[in-house]
């Protein structure tokens, strides 16, 4: 039976999940752990560091670690959320080939799409070693409210780690089906999902196993990690008010002001006020040690992120309107992410929809489980479970003028196709470029610029007499492909609307060639040091023995200049990289090992 998985790709933390016997559940990663953090780290030596264990070296790793790159992957390099990485991200963030952000790591400049494969990759080794096999497919979810760029870079990062990415879905609407596995259910729900990096919210009406989005908005740079930056920003304030110190401008301190903010976040959600202790933060020029020791209250942090909870609030409200509902029309609100633990959002969530946030999906779980469900109803079938999904922007054309001409509204469902018929506006004209683009402004230049054609070879005529047939269509996975038509010849010209800051095809396949090139290395590396582990031990192991077993006897005597030599062989093989050689040196041992346990026993 083909396994397919569901993938949560998150800003902070990732989460893999698979349906096994009709229910959807999380695997855990192999420390036990059902979310695994979304930060990857380069050593010295080239390698790789995923998860936990690139999060744990991150202080005194700080410029050689990502975390967060979910917020800048598919954005152009002149975006305000790439300046604002740029200022607070400890990694360094460049300009790359497609006026794409990109990351520099160790020398090596990766993509955004680079980076999210390697947890992906992660992701898809944790499904591994639970089923036993290698999956292929997988679901992934995005922000509900993530653009062409953002689901095209995310699909190309699945390419890379070598999963087929058969569907992208909206986080709030895997939630959704997480929420209605199993279950009658005739209501109409709000999803709120305000995660490490994103917020969005979706309107939904679920019934017999119909997921129906009537509306979705969001926010794609706003999150948990603004609510830390509130915390380390007001811990920087306050330590440079007492000490003319700005511990922002140290890369190693800024890192451990930014552990203990997300700890002080958490402990928050559950304490009236939490404990920060960070001694030897900063050392003087004269030598002396400077701490941060103080107290964060539950009051002052609410009142340090109030306006960041305003923010989704409104958001709720557009949302709302937008799907033609009243707050009185919505049955259930369904709290996803691990930020709406904070009491402070479940109360204002609680007080504009007139009632309690349901506890009926795992804030951190919620939405990898629906990912899998989508999967499994897609592998098998299975008709009783039906997801109509919306696109979040506006899609259309660049007219005459610089003006925008809407050609799919906002909050269609998709998949969708919509034509329109344009004609030339000059005389003689014999080519047309299509310009195509997603946003909200009637200004062409205020929206964000997806791809451009052109049409070429239209036949002489006088300006308005050649007509042009462009036809949008937007897929499941809400990926636009856009093509045009000269409506008298038939000559047609078409684009899947790539990236303006993505990946080339031959970059793609570059970086997957790469990535196998280096997951085979690291196969080879984990094998020889597998290898030295054991020589290592059966050394120990037959010096302990000898030590132990007493010199009286000829045999021991005998066997333990045997063994001095063939130690001494296999300590030699130790640094060696040739499997061969390692091989060849446990075979001794082993040897030795079985004559060394008989004649101790045999005194």
């Amino acid at each position: 039976m083909e396994r397919i998985i569901g993938i949560d790709l998150g800003t902070t933390n990732s989460c893999v999940a698979v349906v096994e016997a009709g229910s959807p559940q999380v695997i855990p990663n192999k420390g036990g752990y059902k979310t695994t953090p979304s930060a990857v780290a380069i050593t010295d030596s080239g390698r790789r560091l995923v998860g936990q264990m690139a999060k744990r070296q991150a202080i005194t790793n700080a410029e050689h670690t990502v975390y967060a790159a979910k917020r800048l992957i598919g954005r152009k390099w002149d975006s305000s959320e790439v300046r604002h990485c740029i200022e607070t991200c400890p990694y360094e963030i460049i300009q790359g080939p497609h006026d794409d952000a990109r990351i520099k790591l160790r020398g090596k400049e990766y993509s955004l799409p680079e980076i999210s494969s390697i947890i992906l990759q992660e992701m898809k080794i944790v499904a591994e070693d639970f089923l036993g096999e290698e999956p292929e497919k997988a679901v992934v979810t995005v922000p509900a409210y993530f653009n062409d760029n953002q689901r095209k870079a995310t699909k190309d990062a699945g390419r890379i780690a070598g999963l087929d990415i058969i569907r992208i879905i909206n986080e709030p609407t895997a939630a959704a089906l997480a929420y209605g596995f199993g279950k009658d259910l005739d209501a109409t729900v709000a999803i709120y999902d305000l995660g490490g990096g994103t917020f969005d919210i979706s309107i939904l009406d679920i019934h017999e196993g119909v997921f129906d989005v009537l509306s979705t908005a969001g926010d794609t740079f706003l999150g948990g990690e603004d609510f830390d930056a509130r915390i380390i920003e007001h811990l920087a304030f306050e330590f440079a008010r007492e000490h003319r110190v700005d511990l922002r401008n140290d890369q190693m301190a800024l890192q451990r002001l930014r552990d203990a903010a997300e700890k002080a976040k958490i402990e928050l959600s559950s304490m009236d006020e939490t404990e920060i202790s960070l001694p030897f933060i900063h050392s003087m020029d004269n030598g002396e040690a400077l701490h941060l020791q103080t107290t964060l209250s539950r009051e002052k942090f609410e009142e340090l992120v109030i306006d960041l909870v305003q923010r989704t609030i409104k958001i709720c409200q557009a949302t709302l309107q937008e799907s033609g509902l009243e707050v009185e029309d919505i049955d259930d609100v369904i709290l996803v992410g691990g930020m709406t633990r904070m009491p402070r959002i479940q109360q204002d969530v609680a007080d504009y929809f007139g009632k309690p946030p349901s506890k009926q999906v795992h804030p951190d779980e919620a939405v990898a489980l629906g990912a899998a469900v989508q999967g499994d109803a897609l592998v098998e079938g299975r008709g009783d479970v039906l997801l109509l999904d919306v696109t979040p922007h506006s899609l259309g054309l660049m007219v005459h003028g610089g003006g925008f001409e809407v050609l799919i509204e906002a909050n269609s469902t998709i998949p969708t196709s919509h034509s329109h018929i344009f004609t030339t506006v000059r005389d003689g004209q014999t080519s047309v470029k299509i310009v195509v683009l997603q946003g909200e402004s009637e200004r062409a230049e205020q929206n964000e610029l997806l791809g451009e054609f052109v049409l070429s070879g239209l036949r002489h005529a006088p300006a308005g007499e050649v007509e042009i047939e462009v036809t949008f269509e937007i897929s499941a996975d809400g990926i636009v492909s856009v093509h045009a038509t000269d409506m008298e010849t038939g000559k047609k010209q078409s684009i899947t609307v790539t990236a303006t800051s993505g990946l080339t095809e031959d970059e793609i396949e570059a970086m997957i060639s790469e990535n196998e090139d280096y997951l085979v290395e690291l196969k080879r590396s984990e094998e020889l040091e597998s290898q030295r582990d054991r020589i290592r031990k059966s050394i120990r192991e037959v010096e302990k023995l000898l030590a132990n077993g007493g010199a009286d006897t000829d045999l021991v005597a005998k066997l333990k200049d045997r063994a001095a030599d063939v130690v001494a062989g296999a300590r030699n093989c130790l640094d060696s990289g040739d499997a061969d050689s390692l091989a060849s040196a446990g075979e001794d041992l082993e040897k030795l090992l079985q004559s060394v346990r008989a004649a101790v026993q045999s005194i």
